[in-house]
Parts: structure tokens; sequence; C-alpha cells
């Protein structure tokens, strides 16, 4: 069993104890909403929040205990309940929101600590790799269902940054917050060239654990380009903003444009405007808006900002020449190098609730001297997700990715100040709809 985070391999103590902080992280995040909102949907296409504290536990049973290890589970009808925790198409696809459509929250916990239990006995004492059961293959599954968890944490914080401020408890952030690095207050954001050169996508089969879109590993080769040292900030935006970027038709793709007009998009969704003031909506208050923190944008506006200044977004391959590549040709594990992911790297791992400004991180920075690659907010390219040459599904999830290869789903690269440290590796690809304004991602531009 071999996995990035563990240069040495897992071990069933790494195993259980990394489990073990999943559950304890997940509860923390379910303790931000108050009672009164366990059956809203603060995001109308996602389902609602008792749904996930549902989806977790039972991921985990369907995934391990019933199609990898064969054992029965525990409440079949919750195991098909809970069974997918992806967004619905339509509204009309929810099935609505009362809260008769769902167990009770009591309910929904109980069954949670007993699937708890039985995972944790599993990884204690079952055989987790086996080369004659596909979904065993390398600790398949019980790596997928502890990356899975991290995944669906991110993704809740989206959620609840959406809730009313009366219907959330505010909380310290998860970690241990770091002091934030000093640096320029204002940085300037130059372009960096980068040479032509190879760019190493994916990882090698086998060689260590990978969700289904990573592999195989291609090599391929990147022209010279020239990329923004820094992710376009909030006060470089709001330029775009101030000339009506919005209304020109010209600068936007056709699903973009709909979607502006349609839902009558005039700015970024983590911007809100009172009295006259630009302001921030943070996790739990309004601030005023911070000019040199990255801005978070759906995919389409940052699409329109890059043709609005004459460039345009980076390929996945750009992004991974910029990040990984060195100018001796060689590539790193890591935009910094070969130490895995720590505080001084970026902000990623809970430890903010928000940005911070750009360029606070420097011993984050590339070989090329270009920042924040890794934390502060994933990074949208112009590359539609959709999987390497020889792509085959996952044997433990097979429907994980195969369904968003649609031309409508972008590849984004990085992390968000919500993401897992175990999540942070080169070849790890999340991806998002270019009309979704919720996630946690920015851009840069290249020429």
């Amino acid at each position: 069993m071999k996995h990035a985070a563990f240069p040495d391999g897992p071990t069933r103590h790494d195993l259980i104890a990394w489990f073990r902080r999943n559950r304890a992280l997940t509860r923390e995040v379910f303790a931000i909403p108050t009672a009164s909102a366990y059956y809203d949907r603060p995001i109308a296409l996602r389902n609602p929040i008792a749904f996930y504290e549902g989806h977790l536990p039972a991921f985990a049973v369907n995934t391990l205990i019933k199609s990898a290890l064969h054992r029965p589970g525990i409440n079949s009808a919750y195991e098909v309940l809970f069974a997918r925790g992806i967004d619905p198409e339509s509204e009309a696809a929810m099935g609505g929101n009362a809260s008769s459509h769902w167990p009770t929250r009591p309910e929904i916990l109980n069954y949670g600590q007993a699937a708890d239990a039985m995972v944790e006995e599993a990884l204690s004492s079952e055989r987790l790799e086996d080369d004659d059961v596909p979904q065993l293959r390398g600790g398949e599954s019980a790596i997928t269902i502890l990356e899975h968890e991290p995944m669906h944490q991110e993704t809740l914080m989206y959620m609840f940054h959406q809730l009313p401020y009366e219907k959330k408890i505010r909380r310290l952030p998860f970690a241990s917050p770091q002091e934030v690095p000093a640096c320029d207050v204002h940085p300037r954001n130059e372009s960096v060239a980068i040479p032509a050169g190879v760019a190493t996508l994916g990882v090698e089969r086998d060689s260590v654990f990978a969700w289904d879109n990573e592999l195989p590993h291609q090599r391929v080769d990147v022209d010279a380009f020239s990329i923004d040292r820094h992710n376009v900030t909030n006060a470089e935006f709001m330029a775009f903003v101030e000339a009506d970027g919005y209304a020109d038709r010209a600068l936007w793709s056709e699903e973009g444009w709909e979607w502006v007009t349609e839902a009558g998009v005039r700015h970024p969704g983590f911007w809100t405007r009172r009295d006259g003031a630009w302001l921030w909506r943070g996790m739990f208050e309004l601030i005023p808006l911070p000019a040199d923190w990255p801005v978070y944008v759906a995919h389409a506006e940052a699409e329109a900002y890059a043709r609005w200044i004459g460039k345009r977004l980076p390929t996945e391959a750009e992004y991974h020449r910029a990040a990984f590549g060195t100018p001796d040709g060689s590539e790193r594990s890591f935009p910094w190098g070969e130490k895995l992911p720590g505080p001084n790297h970026g902000n990623f791992g809970f430890r903010q609730w928000e940005p911070v400004p750009i360029g606070s991180y420097p011993a984050g920075a590339s070989a090329w001297g270009v920042h924040d690659l890794a934390g502060n907010g994933w990074e949208w390219t112009s590359t539609f997700f959709d999987g390497f040459p020889g792509f085959e599904p996952m044997p433990s999830y097979p429907v994980y990715s195969a369904d968003f290869f649609d031309r409508r789903h972008f590849v984004m690269k990085g992390a968000s100040p919500a993401t897992a440290v175990e999540l942070i590796r080169r070849s790890f690809r999340n991806w998002f709809r270019g009309n979704y304004p919720y996630v946690y991602a920015t851009f840069r531009c290249v020429e």
C-alpha cells in the first residue's frame, strides 16, 4: 500500500489514525450549522445538510465493507438513501426538502456510530490488500474512503459559506491557526517567462494510490509561455467589474453568457455591496473587501476577465510546467520541492477560514518564482475535465469521474484553505462546472 503523504507506506496505525482524524473533523464541520438549519439546502442544487452526515459513513460501509470485503452492511435502506453525494442536475431531481424525507439527526448519528465501529474494526484486522480482488489492489478501497471524507469536508464548507450568518455558530479554524508570514502589502503581479519543456500529468499506474482520473501518467510537450506570478486579486478584478465587463457579450462563452444574463450576475459571488461599499462575504462575517486577496470566481468569470485583458487561462499542462518544472528540466513533487506540505508552504488544511494576501508564503513558490500554486484557492485551467488516454474507472468507485467527462467541467489544480494536506499532490485533479460560483477557486492568466 502506497500513498504520497506516507513516503514509507501507511501502516494500519496510520490508516486508523487518519480515519479517526477525519471523523473528528467531520464532527467539527457539522457543529457549524445551527439545529434549525439541518435540513436546509444552502446551495439549491445540492442535497440538504442532513444528507451529507449520513453519506460519509454510508460511503465507507458501501465501499470498504460491502463492495471490497463482501461483508453485510448495517442498514440497507440507509446505504441506498445516502449512497452517492453528487450534485443533482435540477431542483426537480431533489425530491423535496422537507425533513420528513430524511431520518432524524439522532437516527443518522446512531447509524454513523455503528458504521465507524465497523470500519475501524476492518482497518484494524481485515485483509486490506489483495491483488485478486480489484477493489483491494494496493489497498484502494481503504484509501478511497479516507480521501473521500476530506473532499466532502471541503465541499461542505462551500455549502456552509452560503448559510445566513444567524444559522451558523462561529468557530475557530479547525487546525492551529498559522501566523501568515510577512510579505509585500501589494506585490506586483508581473509575468514570469516559462521556457518550453515537458510536463508530467498524472501518475504511473500501481506506483501510488490515485483516483482514476489521475491515471495513467503522460508526458506532454509544452510550448514557451508567460504566466502571472500571482493570482488575480480582488482589486484587479474590480477594474473588470467597474468597466462593465459583465455586460460585454464579446467576453463571455455561450454558457457563461447564458448564466450571467439569466442569473443576473454582476460581480463575484463572494462579494456584496452595502451602502455603496464593497464587502467580502466571509464564513462568519462581512468584512471590507480585501484588495490583495485572490478573487474567488466561477470559471466563466475567470475566462471573461482573461479575455478582457488580452490573455487566457492556463492549460492543465501549463499549470504543471509553472508549478513543478525547473530550469534544469527536472520536475518537483511540489512547487517548493520534495518536502511534504507544511504550514509555511501555503494556506491549506483548515488553518484559515478565508484567503490571505497573495504572496504570503514565499517558501511555497515554484522554481520559477510563481506563488500560491498550492493553497489560498484552487486554480482554474482552460482544460476540460476528461480521462487521460488509457483511462479506466477505478474498481472501488467506478462512477467517480466518468460521469463528468461532458465538456462542461474544467480541471482545477492546487488547493484551497479547506483542502486536506493528504490531498495535496502533483497528480491530484479537482473539477467543477464553468458556472459554479461557490467553490474556493481563483485564477491567473497566461499569454
